[in-house]
């Protein structure tokens, strides 16, 4: 086995050796890359570990070839403090394109006591754009509008371009700040809302937690309608078994995984693309040591478990205060503690499972400030769900042990 190299890479947005499932996904993105008038954007939301940031990147190839142009980046926290940086982002992302292309403007001469107009080539690069904002009357909304026509101007002088995709990954770091008055959230919707209201080919993709639609919706009540909501689940039992498999099989591995191994690792993954990744890694690695040693190869489930455990889960629960744990633990009794549940769901199971059960209001408040460290989410119907997949059964033998 010496010199072989491990296949599997799990890491946060890595792409994996395989990209397995999502099929109904991409059908969903392609149907939207066929209107004439963007009349619907996209958003790539669930849970981390999921598979957003991949499967978003898997789509640039697919829009590429039909005559889109991408571009995109991270929503870092940095862009979304203001509407001016959001301003910037959105001119730097442009310019990679404009900057690409030639455009013409006309300079007026005077030679001697006659007027002449020059024809002058040059690319609308990055400062172009920032000037041009800057020259704009009117609000940061009108300025960015106008930036992003000049922009379109430009870009249909390139031949065979259906439209530009503007792809944005941690999308949920948008948020207004009424306090500041700084609305970047606002911004992004209006100046793309008016666009396409207009006819322009422009179209928003946006991935992010499962709190980024609710923020959209409550930001403007149109973006509803503006978005097709895609919410990534775990993949099934047949998908995990093929993200499995797949890499072993293309890699030529010369180690292969036995059924029962597979079939363990899948219902250690619960699906979630990020586990299946870091687990097959830890086993193949296990395998592969205990083969050059000549001892039988088995999933190491324990040490898998505690290494996963203090890698992804410890960090996220040493935030929680000893109450909120136990507010946390109440949630993993929920047989729903995976999915979705209620206030009034945790209040009842807190008088069965605690000696000192929560009220109502405190539930409440508790969820509030779970929220704001990313344990848990409220949807739009007023649920809540565990941000992090598989957290539940992580509590239990933590509070177990």
């Amino acid at each position: 086995m010496a010199g072989f190299s491990n296949p599997f890479r799990p890491g946060a947005g890595h792409r994996p050796p395989y990209l397995a499932g999502r099929q109904t996904e991409r059908r969903e993105f392609l149907r939207l890359l066929k209107q004439e008038t963007v009349l619907e954007n996209m958003v790539l939301t669930g849970l981390r570990g999921v598979g957003k940031t991949v499967l978003l990147d898997s789509l640039k190839p697919l829009a590429t070839s039909r005559g889109w142009i991408w571009v995109g980046a991270d929503l870092s926290e940095s862009v979304c403090l203001s509407e001016s940086n959001l301003a910037i982002r959105i001119c730097t992302d442009l310019a990679l394109v404009t900057s690409n292309v030639i455009v013409t403007t006309e300079e007026v001469k005077r030679v001697g006591f006659v007027s002449e107009r020059e024809k002058i080539e040059r690319t609308l690069g990055f400062q172009d754009l920032i000037d041009a904002y800057e020259k704009i009357p009117g609000l940061s909304l009108d300025k960015i509008k106008g930036v992003l026509e000049i922009g379109w101007r430009a870009i249909t002088s390139m031949p065979k371009v259906r439209g530009i995709i503007f792809a944005y990954d941690e999308a949920q770091n948008l948020l207004d700040r009424s306090a500041k008055e700084q609305y970047p959230l606002s911004l992004l919707l209006d100046s793309f809302q008016s666009l396409q209201r207009k006819g322009f080919p422009m179209m928003l993709v946006l991935a992010g937690l499962p709190t980024l639609f609710p923020k959209l919706v409550e930001a403007r009540t149109f973006s509803e309608r503006m978005f097709r909501v895609v919410f990534l689940q775990s993949l099934s039992e047949s998908e995990s078994e093929e993200a499995v498999r797949r890499p072993i099989d293309d890699a030529e591995c010369p180690l292969r995984i036995d059924d029962s191994s597979v079939r363990m690792i899948v219902k250690m993954s619960g699906g979630y693309p990020y586990f299946i990744q870091f687990i097959c890694r830890e086993v193949y690695d296990a395998f592969i040591q205990r083969y050059d040693q000549g001892a039988r190869a088995s999933v190491p489930v324990a040490e898998i478990q505690q290494k996963l455990d203090t890698d992804f889960f410890s960090g996220r629960w040493a935030r929680a205060t000893d109450r909120q744990r136990e507010l946390l633990f109440v949630i993993s009794c929920l047989e729903n503690c995976e999915e979705e549940f209620t206030v009034q769901e945790l209040v009842e199971e807190s008088r069965r499972s605690l000696e000192k059960p929560f009220g109502g209001s405190h539930v409440n408040q508790m969820l509030v400030a779970l929220a704001s460290q990313g344990l848990v989410y409220k949807n739009r119907h007023g649920k809540y769900s565990f941000s992090v997949p598989l957290l539940g059964k992580f509590i239990r033998r933590h509070m177990r042990d």
